[in-house]
């Protein structure tokens, strides 16, 4: 049975933040990342795939999926978030989880505050995800965890790594942990031993850390510089930094 217009503009208006926020609902696309996610133990409610996309690749969905419902590859193209679609989407439920009290003076955080770049997000979740840190802060301005390229960017770890958002600021003052800050003026992350427990604060692309943000840190850490690019991707930066803080007297999984 073909889609009904409803069902395919209700699939088209996930794509934009304000409808998914009202319908409580997200989006994504691909076998791999919608696999990836299913593994990791997300509850998906809903997938759509075309009959090509079956035959070649749907034995690869875990018994854990819901019920697939079959599509065009006009439909699908109609549907897809891409020029070029992927075969099958998903779409899963919104679900938000707060920050307990007193839950940063322990274990790693690492926060994000106004990184806008989808991709840089969900890169950002993958590394935290790598090395195990306990929990990643956004603040209300950073790019839409639930959107398609922060979730693709991401795979799996999006399911598994606790996301959080709140206004850093606020979430920040009085907590136990210091609070490291990434600037070009600070001290040499590659000194410093691995703390235990830390706060670690990726700022935006482009303005770095917020004021209101910086008067928080406790402590101001920067990757040394060795040739004369200007600065390094917000990702690659968190990534480095992360592999500092685990750097030594940890035991990987």
């Amino acid at each position: 049975m073909p889609l009904s217009k409803p069902a395919l503009a209700r699939l088209l208006r996930l794509h934009d933040k304000k409808h998914r926020e009202a319908a409580g609902l997200f989006v994504v696309e691909g076998g791999k990342v919608i696999g990836e996610l299913l593994a990791a133990g997300l509850p998906l409610l809903e997938i759509y795939a075309t009959a090509e996309w079956l035959k070649e690749a749907g034995a690869s969905l875990p018994r854990t999926a819901p019920e697939v419902v079959t599509v065009t590859p006009g439909e699908m193209r109609r549907a897809s978030h891409y020029p070029t679609p992927a075969g099958v989407l998903a779409v899963g439920r919104i679900v938000r989880q707060a920050l307990g009290p007193g839950e940063l003076d322990h274990g790693l955080t690492l926060a994000l505050d106004g990184v806008q770049d989808p991709g840089n997000v969900g890169t950002l979740l993958r590394i935290a995800d790598w090395f195990a840190f306990d929990r990643v802060l956004l603040s209300p301005d950073c790019a839409d965890l639930f959107s398609q390229k922060v979730i693709n960017a991401s795979m799996g770890s999006f399911a598994r790594v606790r996301v959080c958002m709140a206004p850093l600021a606020a979430a920040l003052a009085g907590t136990r942990a210091p609070v490291f800050g990434c600037e070009l003026a600070g001290e040499d992350v590659q000194a410093l031993p691995p703390p235990r427990d830390a706060i670690v604060v990726i700022g935006s692309e482009g303005r770095g850390l917020s004021p209101e943000v910086a008067a928080c840190v406790t402590r101001r850490i920067t990757i040394p510089r060795y040739g004369r690019a200007e600065s390094l991707n917000a990702a690659v930066a968190g990534g480095i930094i992360c592999a500092q803080f685990r750097r030594s007297g940890q035991t990987p999984a």
